[in-house]
């Protein structure tokens, strides 16, 4: 099993709706499969079974869940298969799915069960002969790159006004912002979020100035606790979350200063639990999918680190992960952003040059956050990897990141 998460964000760049694409099987491997309808589960719906082992609140907390379906999984026992609220699942299908009786009618049942349904792939030859589902959908996903979807809004926005609009595929943020000027859509996919939102040399502010000299305290070989406090005594908002992670993982024995409590958790826990906390209140003015983002991938790197053989490396793959986005987080280019920073030779070959065993693993997290099961298949195929292996090693990280912000 295969799984992954793409956000979808409405106008002010909010996450509200999430796409989870599962798959159950290694092309590479079974090849056979390849087009039949076992590649998404046939009788069980690999979405519907990530939701039910991990529970929707792990994948989140308030956001809608759109759930690929196929020709034969419209008929089988969706409420059987998974617990969780109706109204937080979106059925997605596709023009496999054809616009006949048999179909239209199992449709309208889980309608009226309170399933939301949403189409894509649709192009524009099509939507005269699929109007009998379209107009029975909620959403309609419309690919930026294959076809015209200002048009598209025009047609759809006249003839089933009620259906909202899905812009997929945007490459970058200059797109997002001309489609979200123009209006009409309710939601945005594709990879414009991952993109620097500049690449000026504006000044850091100094509450970052601050959180970059901690960065570079606890990344410096053999640091001082006692230099790291001081730092973190500079800002409540770490305070309060130093002790609160002191209280969950110790017996509070009365912590009377702030190095008293760092000496708690301990060098190796601190330098963690300080990379974490900073990744978070960097990110403070961005998207809240840039936290996701920068915290998901430090932990699925880390995850890897044993499948990929270098389980001794894991705290750094953890910050490799970390900063992968940390131009978009410091609003310069990739180049500039590591001037600030202190990171290892390995970690900078990764994410400035693609070069070196690190890259190996960013390259397959980006792979897997796209939900490109192509790729993913030849590369495990090549390094030996286990796909039960892999789908822990992400499903572990929601859960932490889901852990991370609870009270």
């Amino acid at each position: 099993m295969l799984a992954t998460l793409i956000p979808l964000f409405d106008e002010n760049m909010a996450v509200k709706a999430f796409s989870l694409f599962a798959q159950k099987d290694n092309y590479l491997l079974n090849p056979s499969l390849q087009g039949t309808a076992r590649n998404d589960g046939a009788g069980r719906i690999a979405g519907l079974e990530v939701i039910e082992k991990t529970g929707i609140e792990t994948l989140s907390d308030d956001a809608d869940i759109f759930v690929s379906l196929n020709e034969i999984s419209l008929f089988v026992d969706i409420e059987e298969q998974c617990k969780a609220p109706v109204n937080r699942i979106v059925l997605l299908i596709d023009k496999s799915i054809k616009p006949e009786d048999v179909n239209i009618n199992r449709i309208k049942e889980l309608k009226e069960k309170g399933y939301r349904f949403a189409v894509r792939k649709l192009m524009v030859a099509d939507f005269e002969n699929y109007k009998r589902i379209i107009k029975r959908m909620d959403y309609i996903l419309l690919d930026h790159k294959r076809i015209e979807i200002s048009k598209a809004k025009i047609y759809f926005t006249k003839l089933y006004p009620n259906i909202k609009l899905v812009a997929c595929n945007i490459e970058n943020t200059d797109i997002y912002n001309e489609l979200v000027k123009s209006g009409g859509y309710s939601l945005y996919e594709g990879e414009f979020y991952r993109l620097p939102v500049t690449k000026g040399d504006k000044e850091i502010a100094p509450v970052k100035a601050t959180y970059i000299e901690l960065l570079n305290t606890v990344n410096a070989p053999d640091y001082d606790l006692s230099d790291a406090a001081d730092i973190i005594g500079k800002d409540t908002a770490l305070v309060v979350s130093l002790l609160k992670m002191v209280n969950r993982m110790t017996v509070n024995n009365g912590i009377t200063t702030i190095r008293h409590a760092a000496a708690m958790l301990g060098q190796k826990e601190l330098k963690k639990w300080i990379n974490t906390a900073v990744a978070e209140k960097l990110c403070e003015d961005k998207p809240s999918e840039i936290t996701r983002v920068s915290l998901l991938r430090a932990k699925f790197a880390e995850n890897l680190a044993p499948i990929y053989d270098m389980g001794g490396l894991s705290s750094e793959l953890f910050l490799m992960g970390l900063f992968s986005v940390l131009d978009i987080i410091l609003n310069k280019s990739m180049v500039d952003a590591l001037t600030l920073v202190k990171i290892s030779k390995p970690i900078e070959n990764a994410l400035l040059r693609g070069k070196g065993d690190y890259s190996r693993v960013l390259e397959f997290i980006k792979y897997y956050e796209s939900a490109n099961w192509n790729e993913i298949s030849r590369i495990m195929l090549i390094e030996g990897m286990e796909m039960d292996d892999v789908y822990e090693a992400y499903l572990n990280a929601l859960v932490w990141y889901r852990d991370l912000f609870k009270e």
